[in-house]
């Protein structure tokens, strides 16, 4: 079955969506405008709220056509009606938050995130007045206890950053729907070929463009794709009022990557489930968390959600002090795998998290919460992006690196 909302298929659609040849020179790659503004040969309102869904453009915070090119490329992957693309994944799940929250709204947000929505969430929307409630969401029944008459949205994310927890979404959505509230599903780990966001029931598919969707770690931006009408109230929110737009040139250097994201999805998971399977059998290794490998502890999850286990794997070496000797080791001994922060670029990726130090910054988790996240990271994890590169190249890194 085709999941997109295209008649092609997923490379078909990677490639040509949003894209025509130019009409005036007939170039066949799609023009970068880098103009602010656009002659009109209509009258029009000087507001932004007087534009006509006419395929028209006046100034470039309300609409430019190389990000518009990428915003159609992405709706088509993730199969649903829109998508608006924004300055980066923090502005895109901000733009969420500020839409369809207001004061005296309450909003669940998964315990384990993003560090800056994590923040965000903690720290920042109760000074708004949103009431805000964190729940580990692979425990269904603390987040339907977590429910209240004024529950407006369930922000999760699938898998969890760092640790690779995963979050049953059709059961969650179920929850949420019945309860009349909206769901916004982080899918950055995952990417739009890691699983069908909007058939398990997700109203905002929210990524960080800057990972797996761009691929070349040489853009930031953020994008959020649903249907016409929540997208609608998005653009009108958050680009018009925000500000947060994206640039047309990172919109076109996505685009360039999302081209060929199917490809590149099938290449990451190959080499992460290489590595993983190397990473579990070596001694100063304690514990690997990947979606791929039988010993995720919501690997039946894995199979039936996920459609491609992605390049993201964490894994523990022990104690904090062994994690940061090694991280040491990794940063004067590695020649391919960079040490290094973000993830899903070509290039390979790892970096020591440690969990004293997030749970004092980002987290602040407790009690069971705390239990159920030392389950997966332990004193702290390496999180690694597998990169292109040859799996038996990262492997020999990696071997030197832990030796």
């Amino acid at each position: 079955m085709n999941r997109t909302n295209s008649k092609y298929g997923l490379m078909t659609t990677a490639i040509h969506s949003g894209e025509v040849p130019d009409p005036t020179t007939g170039a066949s790659a799609p023009a970068l405008h880098m103009s602010s503004t656009f002659v009109t040969d209509q009258v029009a309102g000087f507001s932004a709220h007087d534009l006509q869904d006419d395929g028209k453009y006046l100034y470039a915070r309300w609409g430019n056509p190389t990000v518009n090119m990428l915003e159609q490329k992405l709706a088509k992957l993730e199969g649903v009606e829109d998508c608006i693309c924004l300055a980066s994944g923090m502005a895109a799940t901000t733009a969420i938050f500020l839409t369809f929250l207001s004061a005296g709204d309450h909003v669940i947000v998964s315990d384990v995130s993003y560090a800056g929505v994590a923040e965000l969430a903690r720290d920042t929307l109760p000074r708004f007045g949103i009431d805000v409630t964190l729940v580990d969401m692979s425990d269904l029944g603390t987040l339907q206890a977590a429910f209240r008459p004024n529950t407006k949205l369930v922000h999760t994310e699938s898998p969890v950053n760092p640790i690779g927890r995963l979050t049953d979404l059709a059961q969650v959505c179920k929850m949420a729907h019945t309860a009349s509230a909206l769901v916004s599903c982080d899918a950055t780990f995952a990417s739009p070929m890691g699983q069908n966001s909007a058939l398990l029931g997700v109203d905002l598919i929210m990524h960080s463009v800057t990972k797996y969707v761009g691929g070349h770690g040489d853009a930031v931006g953020g994008a959020v794709a649903g249907s016409k009408l929540l997208i609608s109230k998005i653009r009108g929110e958050s680009a018009i009022h925000h500000g947060g737009v994206m640039s047309p040139f990172n919109a076109w250097l996505v685009a360039r990557g999302l081209s060929l994201l199917p490809l590149r999805m099938q290449a990451h998971q190959s080499g992460a489930q290489a590595v993983a399977e190397w990473l579990q059998v070596q001694p100063q290794v304690t514990k690997v968390i990947y979606p791929g490998l039988p010993s995720h502890p919501q690997y039946e999850l894995a199979k039936k959600q996920m459609l491609n286990m992605s390049g993201m794997i964490s894994f523990q070496v022990g104690d904090a002090k062994t994690g940061r000797k090694i991280a040491q080791q990794m940063i004067d001994r590695m020649d391919i795998i960079h040490y290094a922060v973000s993830l899903g670029h070509h290039r390979s990726l790892i970096f020591w998290m440690e969990t004293e130090s997030l749970m004092e910054t980002s987290f602040r988790l407790s009690g069971t919460q705390l239990k159920s996240y030392r389950s997966f990271a332990g004193d702290g994890v390496f999180r690694m992006s597998v990169g292109l590169e040859e799996p038996t190249d990262l492997i020999r890194d990696l071997a030197v690196a832990l030796a």
